[in-house]
């Protein structure tokens, strides 16, 4: 990368992408840096596919992945969530910025909630995780499988049809979407209820974005000063261990899999803890196991990402020893025992 150029942040050309990335653009040229966005266009843009079909939504990370390989871009901003576990060889997460809210949202219409939506109310998500786990709680709901954009799913909401500036379907009683997506468009105004942990566990590191760059580039230089000043310490953390839970049952993106971890003072004492909730799924809403494991953390920071993603492996564990196996198609990469 010529140290003189402006840094090329590539980017989906959605609104929300383009949105993520500008966030991170401002956090990095207010550390002095010039940062151009440049558009890439994904498979999972293009097809109507199925994520799940498609092998989840990696999809679309794999096109701005191979621009950042062959020199087409310097950095990528991802919803983490969204980002297979496996990285190519070459690339690294340079930065996870402060995380935005982790939890789900209920976006109904007539401001109904979750508990209030009426016997067999159609709900919209294109999620496993999310459609499992509402079917856990409202076996009666029909869940509508979808894709689009953030303001082509809430156009799907009856009395939402404006949001797809106003070719909305509202062919739905609801929709759930990230918070975090939501709050970053200025649409937090629309959501109903947000949906607490204990019915619905976020994704892995849902809500929190992650900056990828070729591994050279994240040691020395500019950029790898501004990526270090933009990096957030409990997110990253968070994040590692959730993100450990999918690597450890070599589980996608797209499994019926919940997961989030939260960084605490130990009471009455210096080291941090880090608790981690976990939730596996069957599909159809009819088993549920559910398993928190905590660690305290060491203060330095390799150990500590160490310790969080030990912390994963193990909550994998507990759900594969309840029989997580026999609820979703999972499996151990590996044993921490």
């Amino acid at each position: 990368m010529n140290s003189m150029s402006a840094i090329r942040l590539g980017t989906r050309a959605s609104t929300l992408a383009t949105t993520q990335s500008e966030m991170v653009a401002g956090m990095l040229r207010s550390e002095g840096l010039d940062v151009d966005l440049t558009t890439i266009t994904t498979r999972g843009d293009t097809s109507t596919t199925s994520l799940a079909a498609m092998g989840g939504i990696g999809v679309f990370a794999s096109a701005i992945r191979a621009a950042l390989l062959g020199g087409d871009a310097d950095i990528a901003v991802h919803s983490f969530k969204d980002l297979p576990t496996g990285r190519p060889l070459g690339l690294t997460i340079g930065a996870v910025p402060h995380r935005e809210d982790p939890r789900d949202a209920l976006v109904a219409r007539d401001g109904l909630t979750l508990n209030d939506l009426p016997q067999g109310a159609s709900v919209g998500t294109g999620s496993p995780r999310r459609a499992a786990q509402l079917l856990a709680v409202r076996p009666d709901l029909t869940i509508i499988d979808i894709r689009g954009n953030v303001d082509t799913r809430l156009g799907r909401v009856k009395g939402l049809g404006h949001y797809a500036q106003g070719s909305g379907t509202e062919d739905l009683d609801a929709v759930v979407l990230a918070a975090s997506g939501l709050a970053r468009l200025g649409h937090s105004d629309v959501v109903t209820e947000f949906l607490n942990p204990s019915v619905m566990l976020p994704a892995p590191a849902q809500g929190a974005l992650a900056v990828e760059c070729r591994a050279a580039d994240s040691r020395h230089g500019k950029l790898a000063k501004a990526l270090a000043k933009i990096d957030d310490r409990p997110t990253r953390l968070a994040a590692t261990a959730e993100r450990a839970v999918l690597s450890h049952l070599e589980a996608g993106c797209a499994a019926p899999i919940g997961a989030l971890a939260q960084l605490k003072p130990a009471p009455g004492k210096s080291p941090e803890v880090l608790t981690l909730d976990v939730v596996v799924t069957a599909v159809d809403g009819s088993r549920t196991i559910r398993e928190q494991v905590s660690v305290e953390l060491p203060e330095e920071v390799d150990p500590a990402l160490a310790a969080a993603h030990t912390l994963g492996m193990t909550a994998a564990e507990e759900l594969l020893d309840d029989g997580a196996a026999d609820v979703a198609d999972l499996k151990a990469s590996g044993s921490t025992r």
